[in-house]
């Protein structure tokens, strides 16, 4: 059973920092590309930064320069350092890993208060 577990969510004030966390079981990690998303009440769910199993990355606009993916293929763990928060960053970050299939985490919630 695939199982992506989010954490790290929680309130910060703008200009403030989180470092959210992607503990996956059940797949072989290495192999996947991992992402994640967020989505904002009321919008669609977009692509915050994405590395593959190579660790390239690539990032929405919005966020290059102030957060970070990296991934632990050891630990089987996907990060994501977001630094200078803003409030328009506030929404539920997701997990994701594909490779032969998509999967998804439970979510966290990242609220920046300005």
């Amino acid at each position: 059973q695939v199982q992506l577990v989010e954490s790290g969510g929680g309130l910060v004030q703008a200009g403030g920092s989180l470092r959210l966390s992607c503990a996956a079981s059940g797949i072989i990690f290495s192999r996947y590309a991992m992402g994640w998303y967020r989505q904002a009440l009321g919008e669609q769910r977009e692509l915050v930064a994405r590395i593959t199993s190579g660790s390239r990355t690539n990032y929405a606009d919005s966020v290059k320069g102030r957060f970070t993916i990296s991934r632990d293929n050891a630990k089987n763990t996907v990060y994501l350092q977001m630094n200078s928060l803003k409030p328009e960053d506030t929404a539920v970050y997701y997990c994701s890993a594909v490779f032969t299939g998509a999967y998804w985490g439970q979510g966290t919630q990242v609220t920046v208060s300005s």
